[in-house]
Order: C-alpha cells, then structure tokens, then sequence
C-alpha cells in the first residue's frame, strides 16, 4: 500500500504546527500543541496499517486479514493524549488561579544558569568548579 499524498502533508503540517505551538511560553498553547501531535502520531500509526478484512477467525482468509496492532497502538495513543491533555489542563488551571494567567516564567535557578552560561563563553575557557551542595 502507498501513502496518499495528501496524509502526508496533513501529517506533516499537525507535526509541525504541534512542535512550534509545544515550544511557546503559553500552557494553552502548549495544550493544543500536544493534541495536534497526539493527532498526527495516530494518523501516521493509521497510515502506516494495511487494509483486509476484520481480524475475527472464519471470516476470511487468515492471510487476508488486517493487521490488529495499528488498531491497538491508536487507542492507546488516544488514551495517552486524553490523559496528557487532563493533566495540561489541570496545570493551566492551577497557574491561572494562582498568578492570573498561564505563562510559564523563568525562575532564579534559570536565570542563574545563564548568567553563568554567559560569563563561560564570554571568558573562552571551561567551567571547572565543583557544584555545591
């Protein structure tokens, strides 16, 4: 069986637009982000399957069936994203009852680490202190 085209760019858009919308500071958008890839992972796992007929014993040939695990990975894959999506929105929640909006902010260690990343490559040599504890 060959990919119809179109899957393929449809694929690929969810895919891309899932990983640019996952990568912004916003747990909304974060959230859409994980459900378009959650949707383009079960068209790809679809796309990938071979039709035949139902996988029920006496129905048909037993070469002509099709193959039940796309089926199976689907349905987990949905349940994994419905999940993912309870706990997103759980947390976008939680952060907008808290501080008024869901912006995901740096905290001090972050910004620690980068000031310290900057002096590193400013200064040209490797850091080689030990972390304290």
């Amino acid at each position: 069986m060959t990919p119809n085209l179109v899957y393929v760019v449809i694929i690929g858009v969810l895919f891309a637009a899932g990983v640019s919308l996952v990568l912004e500071r916003s747990l909304t958008r974060v959230l859409m982000g994980m459900i378009l890839l959650g949707n383009g992972v079960n068209l790809l796992i679809l796309l990938g399957g071979a039709a035949g007929t139902p996988p029920i014993v006496g129905l048909g040939p037993q070469d002509a069936m099709a193959d039940p695990l796309p089926q199976i990975m689907i349905l987990t894959a949905i349940v994994i994203t419905l999940g993912m999506t309870a706990f997103l929105l759980a947390l976008a929640y939680r952060s907008w009852a808290l501080s008024g909006h869901d912006e995901v902010q740096d905290d001090d260690e972050d910004r620690r680490i980068m000031r310290l990343a900057e002096r590193d490559e400013g200064s040209g040599i490797e850091d080689t202190e030990e972390p304290t504890r």
